[in-house]
């Protein structure tokens, strides 16, 4: 195809570079929509166009192959009029132009685009004008081909310049090629704007429509994960009296297939990525800690997550042999940053453990038990003939949390090696059983409101007394078989306190559970572990909450969290502004969270999933029900959710009892 001079309507309008942001922080997040079927990502405002501006583009693994697109019709911007985000991973921008002079002032041109993560945009003209129209489209194109790490650090660098190419526009730098084809081939494409032109001749009520699909030279195109056929996660639905139920649950599914990565060299086994835009990747920790909330979807995510964690485990230093290796998190003001490897470590045994109760095969159970072993005998080295697991690093304290995901692994270890006949699950039991005589004791601050659990413990062994929300691990004490929990670190009165606690103004929001009590020195209500909402604690304390009794904080929490979801349109984040909830108010939005976070997708699983109280041992073939009595949010249906690889589903009455729906043949209701 000839390539003319480009035409008045096309002069200056070079292409422009994005203006460079001030240092000092993270491109903000929250007020950009998010569509995304990893590896694929797009980033727009609601204003539809895209400018190259903060997070704006197309982007593939990582890197951003097209950070400008901008549409001009009849030499003119349409007016941006709504932008909704239509699934996980597409989104409908509506804006409007009055092409018709002398008509009043209505709009007279509809001008459709439907986005989507892999790469393709769908530009489509609907003329509602009394007599035919010429339309000139224009459609100015650019890219830096900057990686997220340089966007987020303020250095994408300019955009390169395109050439033309088939049926569109390229682009080549150190960051590889990229280039943008169009369906129908533009009439004009000039590569030194950047500009791609049609001419569209529309009758009344007419339409026209251009297809732009951005691909990355020498890959295919997107495959998504979540997007086949064999997706690891059922499709589960909710519904119920409590409107957000069935929204919150289906938003929360489709995020995390959205969500979901396959080990390039082992393409049967998927796992979670932390979160988008600034987490694509695996965080161990978190990874499992997701898993293991998304068990009523099914056990295949578990067990694809395990496996490939299991490859990365450590096998030196002889010191961390066993150890999976995870990066190190900040812990807030009061404490030095913690382990995930830790954390990561302690989880893999409670996963497999778990897993096996929701119906992972006793064949892969198997394939992962040495990995678990190594797990736990990490657990038993490290400890040695103390009492406390440390952190990995000499002179960092000994953190509550560390000691509550310790004790459940160890409780949790020593019944599956039970089962599956392997030696030291005694010893476990009895390292526990110290473990929760010393923390009872050694762990707890007597104070004038009833005591608190410390944060953690210092070398000198002075107790770090802030309140935080990391205290929910306490209550997360596991399932054992027969749908029994295990046992806790807390005594009966303690745990009471601490629910008490939790229930109090100091940490529940109203929205959520804080990351730091508001009466607490250092509190901030945007710190990532100093005051904002996390999602996933919150959840955490909402199931053990309920499982230890104690409903009306539980409840609290819920309806809460609940409340902020439909306020982000039930793609939860992983957390967000802790400030006093006000009638009428709405929870402020974090500027550099995650949206959507694997983690708070799987609190959604996690929150509802709770309210039922299914507790399965599928070895056993019995499932246990201990719902919420008190039926916080009238009566609710969970269906499509997985025991031992069938579907299962279950109702809760406005009385809050709970009775079973479908179930996998043979599986009996525990008592």
């Amino acid at each position: 195809m000839g390539r003319r001079p480009s035409p008045p309507a096309l002069q200056g309008h070079p292409a422009p570079v994005p203006a460079p942001r001030r240092p000092g922080g993270l491109p903000e997040a929250h007020t950009v929509l998010i569509c995304v079927a990893l590896p694929g990502l797009a980033i727009s405002t609601e204003q539809g166009q895209l400018t190259g501006q903060g997070l704006e583009g197309f982007y593939r693994a990582g890197r951003r192959v097209l950070s400008r697109c901008q549409v001009r019709v009849a030499g003119r911007e349409p007016t941006a009029i709504q932008a909704r985000r239509a699934a996980a991973d597409r989104a409908r921008f509506v804006a409007t132009l009055r092409a018709s002079p002398g008509t009043g002032p209505d709009p007279d041109v509809v001008v459709e685009r439907i986005r989507h993560a892999d790469g393709t945009e769908r530009i489509t003209l609907y003329s509602a004008a009394p007599r035919p129209l010429r339309l000139p489209v224009e459609v100015a194109l650019g890219t830096d081909l900057a990686d997220l790490g340089a966007i987020a650090s303020g250095h994408a660098g300019p955009e390169l310049s395109a050439s033309v190419h088939g049926s569109g526009l390229r682009w080549s730098g150190l960051g590889g090629s990229a280039s943008v084809a169009a369906d129908p081939p533009p009439t004009d494409a000039l590569a030194s704007a950047g500009l791609l032109r049609w001419e569209f001749d529309l009758p009344p009520g007419g339409t026209a429509r251009v297809e732009l699909r951005v691909q990355v030279e020498g890959a295919g195109p997107v495959r998504a994960a979540g997007r086949a056929a064999t997706s690891p996660l059922a499709p589960a639905r909710a519904a119920g009296d409590h409107p957000g139920v069935r929204a919150l649950l289906h938003t929360s599914v489709e995020d995390l297939q959205a969500l979901l990565l396959r080990d390039p060299a082992h393409p049967a086994d998927t796992h979670l990525a932390a979160g988008v835009p600034w987490r694509c990747g695996m965080a161990p920790a978190e990874a499992l800690a997701a898993s293991r909330m998304t068990l009523p979807l099914g056990t295949r995510l578990a067990a694809g997550t395990l496996r490939t964690l299991a490859r990365t485990q450590l096998s030196v230093p002889a010191a961390q042999w066993g150890m999976i290796p995870g990066p190190r998190r900040d812990a807030g003001p009061h404490l030095p940053p913690s382990c995930t490897g830790t954390e990561a470590t302690l989880l893999f045994p409670v996963l497999l453990a778990e897993a096996r109760r929701w119906g992972l095969s006793q064949q892969e159970t198997e394939e992962l038990l040495p990995a678990a072993e190594r797990c736990l005998a990490w657990l038993r080295t490290t400890v040695g003939d103390g009492t406390y697991l440390g952190d990995t690093h000499p002179g960092d304290p000994v953190r509550c949390e560390t000691q509550a995901h310790a004790h459940r692994a160890a409780l949790l270890g020593a019944d599956l090696l039970d089962t599956c006949g392997r030696p030291g699950g005694e010893e476990l039991r009895q390292w526990a059983r110290q473990l929760r005589t010393a923390f009872r004791e050694e762990f707890w601050i007597e104070d004038r409101g009833g005591g608190r659990p410390a944060a953690a413990r210092a070398p000198d062994g002075g107790l770090v007394p802030h309140l935080g929300s990391t205290a929910v691990h306490l209550l997360d004490t596991g399932l054992l078989g027969g749908g029994d929990q295990a046992p806790g670190l807390l005594d009966r009165v303690q745990t009471e306190q601490l629910a008490r606690l939790l229930g109090s103004p100091a940490l529940n929001s109203g929205w959520g559970l804080r990351g730091l009590g508001a009466k607490e020195p250092g509190y901030n209500p945007f710190g990532h572990r100093s005051g904002a909402v996390r999602v996933h604690e919150t959840a955490v304390a909402v199931a053990g909450l309920t499982a230890a009794g104690y409903e009306k904080e539980a409840s609290s929490l819920l309806r809460g969290v609940l409340a902020a979801a439909e306020t982000f349109g039930h793609r939860l984040p992983e957390m967000y502004g802790g400030e006093q909830r006000t009638e009428g108010s709405a929870p402020l939005p974090h500027p550099a969270a995650c949206r959507p976070s694997a983690t708070a997708a799987a609190a959604g699983v996690l929150l509802l999933t709770t309210l039922a109280g299914i507790r399965p041992d599928a070895p056993a073939g019995t499932v246990t029900l201990r719902p919420v009595r008190s039926a916080p949010l009238g009566e609710l249906g969970l269906t499509g959710l997985r025991i031992a690889g069938a579907p299962f589903s279950v109702r809760v009455s406005r009385l809050g009892l709970a009775m079973v729906e479908e179930a996998a043949e043979g599986l009996q209701l525990g008592a």
